[in-house]
């Protein structure tokens, strides 16, 4: 896998700068589209955003789509900026996150949503690492059954991002990255949430969307400031997937400058995939082109869309999750940047939850 410049192909913005759109490139299906289409401009709020579904149910069986993610095809998914853009090399599209360096996402009062861990053990020694620019997750706890790959088919090849099962009152929700749920206007298919995920195992099963979602900023112009999406996984076996992995909690509202942990599957080298990786530091706010948190953090294609946690307690691995994995700049190597959790992305949370 390649190193991480650009999350997601979509760290291409249309109607920027050619100076700006050259400096953005897909990282590590981090920020695919974000930052691709729709005008330059400010950030819109939903009630400006055009009419578009926010959502896609799937037509498909969950143990069809289970059954087509073979063993086989889980290794050799490719992250989806790689297939976004073609080439590590290849310049990014542009789009309207670009020149919106005064925009600031909504926020309203700071809300937190306690984890959901029934039936965890005690965790085996962890990392103790911080801060941490990238190195495997050595630890056991939570956060190495909630957190897992996300798999999907993109323009009829299959891909993958990371994704992270939430506290819900369905049971059954999972948080990704926009740009992991939907892409270039079209909503991905056989899309499916493998926790735990380890060289090709699926040790708690193959949990299919049933309904996928986002930010109504990201549904209509995939604006990277609000690269945020979401599942509603079906049954498995007769059991709700935070009933077999536990949830984590999450954060909205909370500002910035935080210490965080981002975790994440990438795949593009160094890394391939088949472990968990984690980044830990005291998070900065992007001073560029977008309202996003920023950590010094190697990951790289196909960690996209994985969880950043603020309360992480490497002991238990639990925390609350504030932001994913989302895009990276090519002039500053080695740091990531994950949206803000404000009130779009909570109303996103309530809506998935609900359904």
């Amino acid at each position: 896998m390649r190193r991480i410049v650009s999350t997601s192909p979509g760290a291409r913005r249309r109607g920027a700068s050619r100076a700006v759109a050259g400096a953005l490139t897909a990282a590590g299906a981090l920020l695919v589209s974000a930052l691709q289409t729709g005008p330059a401009g400010a950030v819109g709020t939903p009630a400006e955003a055009p009419a578009q579904p926010s959502s896609r149910s799937s037509a498909s069986s969950a143990s069809s789509v289970a059954d087509f993610w073979t063993a086989e095809r889980m290794r050799e998914a490719t992250p989806l900026d790689l297939l976004s853009t073609g080439t590590e090399a290849s310049a990014p599209r542009s789009g309207k996150a670009a020149d919106t360096a005064s925009a600031s996402v909504r926020r309203g009062p700071e809300r937190t949503v306690r984890p959901t861990l029934p039936g965890t053990t005690a965790a085996a020694p962890a990392p103790r690492s911080f801060p941490q620019a990238g190195g495997p997750w050595t630890g056991s706890g939570a956060v190495s059954k909630t957190a897992g790959r996300v798999f999907f088919t993109y323009q009829g090849r299959t891909a993958s991002c990371t994704g992270n099962a939430v506290t819900s009152a369905n049971k059954s929700t999972v948080i990704t990255a926009g740009h992991c749920v939907k892409l270039n206007g079209a909503w991905h298919t056989d899309w499916v949430f493998v926790p735990g995920y380890h060289d090709g195992q699926a040790p708690y099963g193959k949990w299919a969307a049933s309904k996928t979602l986002s930010t109504p900023q990201w549904t209509a112009s995939e604006d990277i400031n609000y690269d945020v999406g979401a599942a509603v996984v079906a049954p498995v076996g007769g059991q709700q997937l935070t009933d077999a992995v536990g949830g984590q909690g999450l954060a909205f509202n909370t500002g910035y400058n935080k210490p965080m942990y981002a975790f994440g599957y990438p795949a593009a080298a160094p890394y391939d995939g088949s472990k968990l990786i984690y980044c830990s530091g005291n998070t900065i706010k992007d001073p560029l082109f977008s309202t996003d948190h920023g950590m010094s953090c190697n990951m790289t294609g196909g960690s996209s869309g994985g969880p950043w946690f603020t309360q992480f307690d490497e002991a238990t691995g639990a925390g609350l999750q504030s932001s994913v994995n989302s895009f990276g700049y090519t002039f500053l190597p080695n740091t990531m940047f994950g949206p803000y959790f404000g009130d779009d992305a909570e109303n996103l949370y309530n809506e998935a939850q609900s359904s």
